[in-house]
């Protein structure tokens, strides 16, 4: 018998980055200008305040702005979003959630508080008062592998059973095992794994999509690449090799060698593939890759992945 999901969410989702200028402010202008080229790229829909939103490093007043430009943008375009109300601060994740309501979105992604981690018990009932303020929208969970606590398969289970507002879970990926472990305990939810491994999660039978970073380097691309797994998944999983080695040769040594942050990484993406304004600059104190860097791989990442441009 077939485990049916709380919810059908799914596909290629692309995250929306922050736009940062020289005096450090969001430029609202190039925001609204980047949402409307995802719209047109025809991704499955998009999502707001990941990490690469830079969540943790906005004021209320910019949160609000920010969401309040999405939904905007997206309303009548038949492009879904998903509102992050994500904040290691409960109260301020709890104010954020209620204040989305209004905006109408498919979803609402949070995080588990985050300044101590929390047992189990203690994330249910966060969960559970996240939903009382979600009033009836589904919330998706997200659980990066720098959570104070990166849960296992089994772990999610006994946190979100009790939880039916709970539809999806945003995580990292593992190996086979994990995938077992997976289709023993969570197959009632939407699971989104690393935008390079969609092909691989999809084939296992875990994901149902991804908030991609493939998205970040090109979501027409990514977009495409999402569609051909229905279609062909044994190509998909040639496509996704050379994705991930690209990812892994000019990419991750960012990360493990030079301590740039997930933001960092994601926004040099954007970058490389050239098609929104959105620059590499982050927020301060974290530092930003420098653009020249991006010119640099925008050659090697055509012909690499000429599939994702054309």
């Amino acid at each position: 018998m077939t485990t049916q999901r709380r919810h059908s969410i799914a596909g290629n989702w692309a995250s929306l980055l922050l736009p940062i200028m020289e005096n450090d402010e969001i430029d609202f202008s190039a925001l609204g200008e980047e949402i409307d080229m995802l719209v047109e790229a025809g991704v499955d829909g998009i999502y707001s305040n990941g990490t690469a939103g830079e969540f943790h490093n906005q004021t209320e007043a910019e949160f609000d702005r920010i969401q309040a430009t999405l939904a905007e943008r997206c309303a009548g375009t038949g492009i879904p979003f998903v509102i992050g109300a994500c904040q290691p601060d409960p109260r301020i994740a709890l104010s954020r959630i209620m204040r989305a309501v209004a905006l109408k979105p498919l979803a609402i992604q949070v995080i588990l508080p985050d300044w101590w981690p929390v047992t189990d018990l203690e994330a249910i009932d966060f969960l559970k008062r996240a939903a009382d303020c979600a009033e009836g929208i589904p919330l998706i969970l997200y659980n990066p592998p720098h959570a104070k606590r990166v849960l296992t398969p089994r772990e999610l289970a006994a946190i979100c059973g009790p939880c039916p507002c709970v539809v999806a879970i945003k995580l990292a990926d593992g190996d086979a095992d994990w995938y077992a472990a997976v289709r023993e305990h969570l197959l009632e939810l939407a699971l989104f794994v690393p935008g390079h491994h969609l092909a691989t999660g999809m084939k296992h039978g875990g994901a149902a999509g991804a908030f991609s970073n493939v998205a970040c380097l090109s979501p027409r691309g990514a977009q495409w690449w999402t569609d051909l797994m229905a279609k062909d998944m044994d190509a998909a999983l040639a496509v996704e090799k050379r994705i991930c080695a690209f990812m892994d040769t000019h990419i991750v040594p960012f990360r493990q060698t030079h301590g740039y942050s997930n933001a960092a990484l994601d926004k040099l993406l954007c970058a490389i593939g050239e098609w929104g304004p959105v620059g590499t600059k982050l927020r301060w104190p974290y530092r930003s890759i420098e653009k020249a860097e991006a010119e640099r791989l925008t050659k090697i990442a055509r012909a690499e992945l000429p599939e994702l441009f054309n």
